[in-house]
């Protein structure tokens, strides 16, 4: 008898194939992952099992290599784990379906030259079930082993193939867990890879939407000669893009001009709006004087790009004019914007915080016939301004409520924000002190005129920008950018 497994199969051409056969069973063998793992309790009970029904003194469980036997499980065989597969008791056994029976092994041909017959060991009798799947290939065997010649009946042989059926068994429930730990695994990794490409995707996204803000603004806030500015911007989101605006430039001469605004809703949609409402009041600043007829302008544009669709915004445009005694005269006109600050301070007090709302101001961009109104003041040495949009005014207090113009009027009026930067600031902790920050974006542009003492010294421009809108931890300071 042959010490191959060469199961013969019909090739295309009618003649047999042992090559092929060989090929798809040691296939199987790869894919039930079996060769070289560590002991394992099924299968070293069937060994167990076996010795004890057969009263041998050995039995072991074999996985048939492509040049080995290896030893899944022993019992009685101690210190070895795999021998040479020719020749080779169960590299003949899995030739077969049936159980192979050697009674007395010095009387075959082929097992009396078995190192297991002819060494140290001295085997007389050997019997083995093939472990066939359901498939038909055979991965191995069941083997018992005696030292004296022996016959086993009919009944025993189906025995001994049951036990080499529960291996089988054993086999596939291990190859079904395996099934499912390797697709938990590749589930694992794939939602790792899920998570590690959102994680990407938001950091792209939080990257270009950024980009896209910080092109919507002004880097920096221009020097008036005689003027105090300073702004602050934060988004609600990161990842989105906001539509609050402001910016500070000059007309010509000794006049400036200013604005700040709020677009409605977010996004890229919001930001072409931005981008064009921010455009135009630059343009129609430089061909009309008067702040009204400028937002009419505005209006007109927004109403005429059929990109811009049913979007609008609110907005306050003023001019600064240079007083002779100091100062500047100051006309703003609303559209559809929240009230303007005017703060006058007596030295480092606030005496008086009043709220600038010219009557009439409609929002620009959602009527053809909208009607704006302005206001004329005098922003004197000690006074200030801050425009704001409504993230600010809309931020909760603890109990819900909505803080208010009226609460952020009653704040300022107990701090010292006689300078533009102060103002600011103590408008950034207020938020920063709300539960809850600010639920939705929020733009402030401040403006104030030195006291006459300081009116020589070098006037400044802050500017913050933040880009997210928790509230920043104690103690920490805005990010931005002073000249």
């Amino acid at each position: 008898m042959s010490d191959q497994a060469s199961v013969p199969v019909i090739t295309p051409f009618g003649f047999p194939s042992a090559v092929s056969a060989e090929t798809a069973r040691m296939a199987a063998v790869r894919r039930y992952d079996i060769l070289d793992t560590p002991p394992d309790g099924a299968f070293d009970r069937v060994a167990a099992v076996a010795a004890r029904l057969f009263d041998v003194p050995v039995a072991t469980v074999t996985i048939v290599d492509e040049d080995r036997i290896w030893f899944k499980a022993t019992h009685g065989l101690e210190g070895v784990t795999e021998i040479g597969r020719d020749p080779g008791l169960c590299a003949s056994a899995i030739l077969t379906d049936d159980t192979m029976v050697i009674p007395d092994a010095l009387a075959d041909p082929v097992a009396c030259s078995n190192p297991l017959v002819a060494g140290p060991m001295g085997v007389r009798f050997y019997a083995a079930a093939p472990i066939v799947t359901a498939d038909g290939h055979r991965l191995g065997t069941v083997n018992i082993l005696d030292t004296r010649p022996r016959l086993i009946t009919a009944a025993d042989t189906a025995t001994l193939a049951d036990l080499a059926a529960m291996v089988v068994d054993a086999l596939e429930l291990r190859l079904s867990a395996l099934y499912r730990l390797r697709e938990e695994q590749e589930r694992r990794i794939e939602q790792e890879e899920a998570r590690k490409q959102a994680e990407r995707d938001k950091e792209a996204i939080t990257s270009f939407a950024s980009a896209l803000q910080r092109t919507l603004l002004p880097p920096a806030l221009p020097a008036v000669p005689g003027l105090e500015l300073a702004c602050h911007y934060q988004t609600a989101s990161p990842r989105d893009v906001g539509g609050d605006f402001y910016d500070v430039f000059p007309l010509g001469g000794d006049r400036w001009a200013f604005f700040l605004g709020d677009v409605c809703g977010k996004g890229a949609e919001a930001a072409a709006v931005t981008s064009l409402t921010r455009y135009t009041l630059r343009e129609a600043a430089q061909h009309h004087s008067d702040p009204i007829d400028v937002l009419d302008a505005l209006n007109s544009a927004l109403l005429l790009d059929p990109s811009v669709g049913s979007r609008y915004c609110t907005c306050v445009f003023g001019t600064l004019t240079p007083a002779p005694e100091g100062g500047f005269t100051v006309v703003v006109a609303t559209g559809g914007h929240p009230p303007l600050f005017h703060l006058e301070h007596d030295g480092d007090a606030v005496v008086r915080v009043e709220g600038v709302r010219p009557t009439g101001g409609m929002l620009v961009g959602a009527l053809d016939q909208a009607r704006f109104a302005s206001h004329t003041l005098y922003l004197a040495p000690g006074h200030g301004l801050l425009l704001y949009t409504d993230g600010l005014t809309e931020a909760r207090l603890a109990d819900g409520a909505m803080l208010g113009e009226d609460g952020v009027a009653a704040f300022l009026a107990t701090r010292d924000t006689s300078a533009a930067a102060a103002l600011v600031e103590e408008t950034v902790a207020l938020i920063a002190d709300m539960p809850q920050g600010a639920g939705d974006d929020v733009a402030l542009l401040a403006l104030s005129v030195p006291h006459r003492a300081a009116a020589e010294q070098p006037t400044t421009a802050v500017t913050t920008h933040t880009l997210a809108a928790p509230a920043p931890p104690e103690g920490a300071t805005p990010i931005g950018q002073e000249r």
